[in-house]
């Protein structure tokens, strides 16, 4: 080739010269509804021009290309969205346009590695259920809701959702939502249709390990597991051991109490020997989680242990996850958890000893909570059944240390989790699972499930007849019942790795309906995180999800009787979760009749024994394009790096008012740029908008907080609520978690977020534009416009 010559591309075999104006008008068909002002074709073919190779395949032009068209995502989220469409059009190109025949070719899919008991990608059942009615499902299907989902998004699809043969995708993002669909309610087509449509234009989605194996021959559906190590023995440890690996072969999440596993040093009759403590049998499950991933390569396998701070391995559990350390004392791949009961705070607080047990020398402190675990604990104090004493701050200032470090340990708080659980009927709780959301009953013979989706809230953001944006209470109403009833058809037709799971969840019923997007909802209602306003619709919002979540279990059980241990809980004797916390609601009285519910509940009971709970949502976010969960923006501009890759994001809101305003261009990309994605120093912006678009770094956690309390009343299970520091101190992170604990919250903190000290080169910016932001920032430190965190008397990074 000579060195003017074009880049060769080959298909089928042959060689061909590249053709810059075929690829142009391809780009240009692929570019509808998007903002042309802001999207320039001719720029991305020069960056094309510039980067290709001298010879490549169709799908490696095509794959650099969408590179390309992502690469300039800072520019404007559109270019998200082309590079997306560049990849989905292929794939719809590469299969069959029609869903039927391509579900009867992954049907027919068999390995040619001479395996003789292959699983089929797709299950008999949902073969014969499409085949019956073909072109009833394929008119169903809408090829062009592809072009909504953004490039981040398709690399997650494409990374770990899609089914795939020969480690190529072979089914569209449409042909996964319409196989979950049909794997929840089979033959009934209206009913898997509704789910279908709903899932595709967003407005609801179900959590990852239903995405990945619904309709298929290992359909494990659902997320989350909480297992109950009960039996310290040989035998109990490895069985709840082999019990971890089942459950995450099958995609799901765990997390498991240890607390009744006897310390080190302590004695054992059996060897007369002593117990080396819970580190090595910690060591042991790391190896389980690092050996045996989610669903065969989709994700890492992930293990929370949870310990209640009166264990006397407790110092050596704090230092687990740490990156310095004697190697065999460290266990990196697992998650820590303190399950905490007031007394422990109580004893901080005021500065008291703290005992250290083992309870194979004190036993019972695991299976009691709230006055009757005080006075047991006070009891063996007197005895003196410890192991030893210390300040009750040591252990404090050790969890702290930890968390700063590591991110963990998540806390939980013990009593509040069991005083307002609609399971406290079944027996003491004794963790959450591995994200600290859910909080559920686990026992040695029964292993607590759970079975997640989420609502995605910005969607329910619409315009009235006046122009108005409004949020669409209603709908989100008539949404949440069709997600209950999904979710409690997941418990029926999925798959579970083990009896223990299925005898939990038949027999309680447990699901979890969460959001993503609330910050995404709040900044299309041209809302601040935290103002007045957003914090009346935060009420409003999860009342909604809370009443149309028990009016369809409800209904369920009407048609079908409440689920088996109804009798006896809180919900059976008219106690709403918002009674537990002495609340009443009082904004939407105007919209649901709590009233007219309970008299229904008490006729009918419920189907389900939990109903909400707020889970991270982070790959699902990517999917939809929503922030995650019910956390503020981290950012208005930054790169995320996860299993798919590493991806631009910009805030598409904050540009578009920046549009509307006639202020975005390459200059104010820079800015923002250089100020490590905040908006708060620059100048020519409005304060308006500066106090919108506010990140989580600026943002008083007190006020993540006091959201999080607001909406606790109508979640009758808990929330992963993430906590952010820019620079920890102990007096700050102690201030943030005892306000959280005062408030009542079931779980205090899931990680603790901290920024580093120093920041990555920028490579597209000038140095003197980023000493500029740096002086404009630290200027308006000193005149007291922005939060100095190292200054001890401010309060925006604190509770």
């Amino acid at each position: 080739m000579t060195l003017n010559s074009p880049p060769v591309i080959i298909s089928h075999g042959k060689r061909r010269p590249f053709d810059q104006g075929k690829l142009r008008k391809y780009l240009e068909s692929l570019a509808f509804g998007l903002d042309l002002r802001f999207i320039s074709i001719n720029e991305v073919l020069d960056k094309v021009n510039r980067g290709l190779p001298p010879e490549l395949t169709v799908s490696e032009l095509i794959d650099f290309v969408a590179e390309t068209c992502a690469s300039m995502t800072i520019y404007h989220y559109d270019y998200s969205n082309l590079a997306a469409r560049v990849l989905e059009k292929l794939l719809q190109d590469t299969i069959s346009t029609r869903f039927s025949e391509n579900i009867e070719l992954l049907r027919r899919y068999m390995p040619n590695n001479g395996r003789k008991n292959y699983k089929h990608l797709i299950s008999e059942q949902l073969f014969k259920i499409v085949m019956n009615h073909q072109d009833e499902i394929d008119l169903e299907i809408v090829p062009e809701r592809d072009f909504n989902i953004d490039y981040f998004g398709f690399r997650t699809l494409q990374k770990s959702y899609l089914l795939k043969i020969e480690n190529k995708c072979h089914e569209t993002p449409q042909f996964l939502l319409m196989r979950v669909a049909l794997a929840l309610h089979g033959e009934n087509l209206k009913k898997a249709f509704e789910t279908y449509r709903l899932m595709s234009e967003r407005y609801l989605l179900h959590a990852s390990p239903t995405l990945f194996n619904a309709g298929t021959e290992f359909q494990n559906l659902s997320s989350c597991f909480l297992v109950a190590l009960e039996d310290d023995s040989l035998d109990g440890i490895f069985d709840t051991v082999h019990e971890c690996a089942m459950i995450s072969k099958a995609s799901g999440g765990i997390g498991v109490h240890i607390s009744n596993v006897r310390s080190s040093g302590t004695y054992i009759s059996g060897t007369n020997g002593v117990s080396s403590g819970i580190v090595p049998m910690l060591r042991v499950f790391n190896s389980v989680s690092q050996y045996v991933d989610q669903g065969g390569n989709k994700r890492p396998g992930a293990i929370c242990a949870y310990l209640e701070p009166w264990h006397s391995d407790v110092m050596e559990f704090l230092d687990m996850r740490k990156n310095y350390g004697k190697e065999e004392m460290r266990a990196r791949d697992l998650f820590y958890a303190l399950w905490i009961p007031d007394l422990f705070m109580r004893r901080v607080k005021n500065d008291e000893i703290w005992s250290l047990f083992s309870e194979d020398t004190s036993p019972g402190l695991s299976d009691k909570w709230g006055s009757e675990f005080d006075q047991l604990y006070i009891r063996y104090e007197s005895e003196k059944r410890f192991i030893r004493q210390v300040k009750a701050r040591k252990v404090w200032e050790k969890i702290l240390i930890s968390q700063s470090e590591t991110g963990t340990p998540f806390l939980l708080y013990k009593d509040a989790c069991n005083a307002k659980s609609n399971q406290k009927n079944l027996g003491t709780i004794k963790s959450s699972n591995l994200c600290s959301e859910i909080v559920e009953y686990s026992s040695k013979d029964e292993t607590a499930v759970c079975n997640l989706g989420s609502l995605g809230l910005p969607m329910y953001v619409e315009i009235d007849s006046d122009d108005q944006k409004v949020f669409n209470l209603q709908r989100l109403h008539s949404v949440t019942k069709v997600l209950v009833r999904n979710l409690n058809r997941v418990i029926d037709v999925g798959d579970y790795p083990l009896k223990k799971c299925r005898v939990s969840n038949l027999r309680h019923r447990p699901i979890a309906v969460g959001v993503q997007g609330l910050a995404d909802a709040f900044l299309k209602m041209k809302l601040s995180f935290g103002c007045k306003e957003s914090r009346r619709l935060n009420r409003q919002i999860f009342q909604t999800i809370y009443h149309g979540a028990l009016e369809a279990s409800m209904e369920l059980s009407k048609e079908e009787g409440p689920y088996q241990s109804y009798s006896g809980s809180p919900v059976s004797q008219g106690i709403l979760q918002y009674d537990m916390w002495d609340d009443k609601p009082v904004e939407t009285d105007d919209i649901w009749d709590w009233t007219a519910l309970k008299n229904q509940i008490s006729c009918y009971g419920v189907r389900n024994s939990l109903l909400v709970a707020l889970m991270p949502t982070a790959s699902t976010s990517q999917i939809l394009g929503f922030s995650e969960c019910f956390e503020p923006i981290t950012s208005n501009v930054y790169t995320r790096r996860v299993l798919s890759g590493e991806h631009q994001v910009v805030n598409r809101y904050l540009i578009d008012d920046l549009i509307g305003l006639g202020l975005w261009n390459p200059e104010m990309k820079n800015e923002i740029i250089a100020a490590n994605g905040s908006i708060q120093d620059i100048p020519s912006i409005p304060d308006s908008l500066r106090n919108m678009y506010r990140t989580i770094w600026e943002i008083s956690q007190r006020v993540v907080i006091d959201m999080a309390a607001d909406r606790a009343p109508y979640i009758d299970q808990s929330q992963s609520m993430n906590l952010f520091l820019e620079n920890c101190s102990m007096s700050k992170m102690t201030s943030m978690h005892f306000y959280a604990w005062e408030k009542g919250l079931k779980t205090g903190i899931y990680y603790l977020r901290t920024q580093a000290a120093s920041q990555a080169i920028k490579f597209t910016i000038t140095p003197e534009m980023d000493r500029s932001a740096k002086h404009r920032r630290a200027a308006a430190a000193a005149a007291g416009l922005v939060c100095d965190s190292r200054d001890p008397s401010c309060d925006c990074c604190s509770g």
